[in-house]
């Protein structure tokens, strides 16, 4: 017999914001500098990627969320594991999603040069330094929220 009942999230270790309060303002300080300037749209799908490639749901859950609610588009979000075999990404998204993934998964490889180049030649200096802040960011929250089990029905 199969029953359309979704299965609970396993229970939430811990709860930082409570018990480390000031490094849980700190890191939504950390957050809103770091995205400060960037288009919406790009920060959003750059969060959503990395929190794909780190498999934290409440962040993906987040921040897609966040990304529809400023234009995005489902078959886009969708497509991110995809984007390099889909037509939907600009030269500029696809420049920071390329450097999303070498970031994020730093012992494949490290950042390499081209990966390197090619955004820089898509992001003013400021701007990739906001893009680089904004992926070491996300890549903290996904390491609180999937060592925390943060889970997308706790919101």
């Amino acid at each position: 017999m199969t029953t359309n009942e979704t299965v609970p999230a396993p229970a939430q270790r811990l709860e930082l914001h409570r018990h480390a309060p000031d490094f849980y303002q700190a890191m939504i300080a950390t957050d809103r500098a770091s995205r400060a300037g960037l288009d919406p749209v790009l920060a959003e799908l750059v969060r959503v990627h990395a929190s794909m490639i780190n498999g934290c749901a409440f962040c993906i859950d987040m921040h897609a969320a966040e990304a529809r609610e400023n234009g995005e588009q489902d078959h886009r979000l969708v497509s991110l594991p995809a984007w390099r075999e889909t037509p939907w990404f600009t030269a500029r998204e696809r420049a920071a999603l390329a450097l999303t993934e070498s970031v994020t998964l730093l012992t494949q490889g490290h950042v390499p040069d081209a990966v390197y180049e090619e955004a820089a030649a898509q992001f003013e200096e400021a701007e990739l330094a906001r893009l680089i802040a904004l992926i070491a960011t996300i890549n903290a929250w996904n390491r609180i929220g999937v060592s925390t089990r943060m889970s997308p029905a706790a919101k």
